[in-house]
Order: structure tokens, then sequence, then C-alpha cells
């Protein structure tokens, strides 16, 4: 769909832009000639200091198309509700063949001259950025986390200074059940100590 005159479709119909705080977005714009006649144009906007147009006039040949970027410079302040009340107006009126760009003069688009000067108006848009790939991956990252206290439950509650401790082993032979077995067979303190004692030894 696009907004149309007597000599220029213009597309897309309005100017949307992804509204980001402290970035640059631009918005490419499509002019198609409809007509077997050389056609020149001129792009005016309420906002002239907030937007950069380039090229903002220009000459599009008999049924073909010139593309247009409008740019909105990087703002420091969201508007209320992401609304926006700028507008763009795109001013078209033939000429002869054989015009180029750096001859359009602001003469060409004054009405009171006589010209017949075909107008398109287009508002400005503010829609949300699409979802970064940085934010994905923060989401993804969610359910590893959460593997965490899991895995401490798998230990049967112990902290990991209980774990790495010889204190935990003392314990459970205190209790008379096998280390790590929740229904071995009875270990006697003094062979448990004899053990570990051996074990030292040998790492000496």
């Amino acid at each position: 769909m696009a907004a149309s005159c007597d000599l220029l479709d213009v597309e897309p119909p309005e100017l949307q832009f992804p509204f980001e705080l402290d970035k640059q977005i631009s918005c490419p714009l499509k002019m198609t000639n409809k007509t077997d006649r050389t056609v020149a144009f001129k792009v005016k906007t309420t906002s002239p200091k907030k937007y950069c147009v380039r090229p903002n006039n220009g000459v599009v040949l008999p049924r073909s198309t010139c593309e247009v970027v409008v740019t909105m410079q990087a703002q420091t302040v969201a508007p209320p509700d992401l609304q926006c009340k700028d507008k763009f107006l795109v001013q078209s009126v033939v000429v002869g063949d054989g015009l180029s760009a750096k001859d359009i003069t602001p003469q060409m688009f004054m009405k009171e001259e006589g010209n017949v000067v075909e107008e398109v108006r287009m508002r400005v848009v503010y829609v949300m950025p699409p979802e970064s790939s940085s934010e994905i991956a923060e989401e993804s990252d969610g359910p590893q986390r959460i593997l965490v206290p899991m895995h401490r439950s798998a230990d049967n509650g112990r902290s990991p200074s209980e774990l790495s401790s010889g204190s935990v082993s003392l314990r459970s032979a205190d209790l008379g059940t096998e280390v790590g077995s929740p229904a071995g067979p009875v270990v006697r303190t003094e062979e448990l100590l004899k053990a570990t004692g051996s074990a030292a030894v040998c790492a000496i």
C-alpha cells in the first residue's frame, strides 16, 4: 500500500521508526513515477532539526523509482506512550525532460507561481524495536541457573563445605551407615579411622 497523488506513489504511506534512545534510526521511502513525464520532488517536515532526509529533493524519470532515506537523530527522551506528532510532506511537479537534481529550485514548488504541485502527506509512527539477541540469550540462560540448587539436593542437602571436609565421613560412621549409601552395611568407627589413616599415609 502506498500514499499516492497523480504523479507519484510513495511507500510506505507512513514513516515507522523502531524507537530506541540514543540511537539514529532510518526509514526508507520509495517514490515511483506513474507518468510518462519527468517529475521533480521535494521532501519537507514539521521537525527539520530532528530528521535528516537524503536526498531531500530530486528527479524521478518516467515510469521509474527513486529511493529517499529519512534518518531520525538520536533522541535522549522518549515521548509519552511513544506518540509522535511529526509529519512529512512530499511535493511533486512535472518538469522538462533532461532536468537534473541540481537544476531544482524552490520556486518550482510554489503554487503562487502558477505551478501544478501535487502533495502527499505522511505521519510519523514510533513502534517498539524488535527483541535483541542479547535479551534472547539472557532468557535462555535462565534454566541453567536453576540446575545449581537441584545439583545440591542430589547430595542429600549437604553444603559444598561439608562435602569437602572430613567431618562428613566421621559423622556418617557414627551413624553406622556407609558413606554415600542410604542403606549400606554397618561400618565401625575404628575401621573407618584406620582406613582413612592408611589413606593419609599413602598420600604423604
